[in-house]
């Protein structure tokens, strides 16, 4: 069999170095990455990049294998691919070199996740801590004797401590749902009645806020499966977020359709929507809304309350449901998140 149909059977970009440096043989996906007029051509126009180079021209000096980057763009986006540089005999006699080029884009962009969400961990429990450390110093000293001054900041500390602890606390849900998310729910529930339930345990909150609750529920009872706990969560971080967000005098509609065929999910589901009558949200923010720590208006999500945690928490849950969740929103005319989820 030849070098070429060797090459062939690689799924992996793979091109063939001869010991006079020119491309012997490449295979298709090593033509689509690298052009198709790579057979006969010295190795250096094709590649272009000092590390690679470097790489070939020692593995073909020494015999010893060698590993480089090769970075290239595909469209809008950088592609990051790990190069091994093997010797290999030629069927004509002598050694060849081997360049196999594997896609590790993915895995940076997971490194640059993580650096990300330390980073802003950081930043979100700094803030309080700085505010608290900066009252304690000032009730020590300045204020010690001062009692409505002591009253005042031991409330804003308050404050800064709840907030840290809702931190802390989405942290902790949105691991527990990471490690779940692989795990399906066998529990059995009546949608409806979990509606319920959590538009009476949120009446309060929205009376408080001067936002309208309504519940539009069909007639026909239906069981669907899930994690009760937590479809009530989801239930509850998109109902808090319409109140927080949508203004006193607004009204929030939390809609349940009846089981029927859904083309998202390829079978039978239930779809449930939580409509509000706010001021919207620009179309540019709604890819990123389910972001860890995104927030369309950082300022106003804060005094809020808000951790920018709850809609990463809704995705990873709705997800582990084998649901899918949309987000329908403009500037005037408000929003609906929607979830459906399977009936099975």
């Amino acid at each position: 069999m030849s070098a070429q149909a060797y090459l062939d059977a690689l799924p992996l970009p793979v091109l063939l170095i001869g010991q006079n440096e020119r491309v012997a043989a490449a295979n298709a996906p090593a033509r689509a990455l690298l052009g198709a007029a790579l057979a006969g051509g010295h190795f250096i126009n094709a590649l272009r990049q000092p590390a690679l180079l470097d790489a070939i021209e020692a593995c073909l000096s020494d015999r010893a294998p060698r590993e480089a980057e090769y970075l290239t763009r595909d469209g809008d986006q950088d592609t990051t691919y790990f190069a091994t540089v093997r010797p290999v005999p030629l069927e004509a006699g002598g050694t060849g070199v081997l360049v196999c080029f594997q896609d590790v884009s993915h895995l940076q962009q997971l490194d640059h996740m993580r650096r990300d969400f330390v980073a802003n961990v950081s930043h979100e429990l700094r803030t309080p801590l700085t505010a608290i450390m900066g009252f304690i110093e000032t009730l020590k000293g300045p204020a010690q004797g001062d009692a409505p001054a002591r009253l005042r900041f031991l409330e804003i500390m308050e404050r800064e401590a709840a907030r840290m602890n809702r931190l802390v606390g989405d942290l902790l849900s949105l691991s527990r749902v990471e490690q779940e998310q692989r795990v399906r729910p066998t529990g059995r529930l009546d949608p409806a009645e979990l509606i319920s339930d959590t538009v009476r345990g949120l009446s309060q909150v929205a009376r408080d806020a001067g936002v309208t609750l309504e519940c539009q529920l069909p007639d026909t009872p239906c069981k669907i499966t899930g994690d009760a706990d937590q479809l009530r969560q989801v239930l509850t971080n998109l109902i808090e977020n319409a109140i927080k967000y949508s203004g006193q005098g607004a009204a929030v509609t939390i809609r349940l359709s009846p089981p029927e065929y859904r083309p998202r999910l390829r079978c039978e589901g239930i779809r449930i929507d939580v409509q509000d009558s706010g001021p919207g949200i620009d179309p540019l923010h709604l890819p990123r809304l389910t972001e860890r720590f995104y927030r369309v208006d950082s300022h106003r999500s804060r005094e809020k309350g808000g951790t920018g945690l709850g809609l990463a928490i809704v995705k990873h849950i709705v997800s582990r449901h084998r649901g899918r969740l949309s987000i329908d929103s403009a500037p005037g005319r408000g929003s609906c998140f929607s979830v459906v989820l399977p009936v099975e």
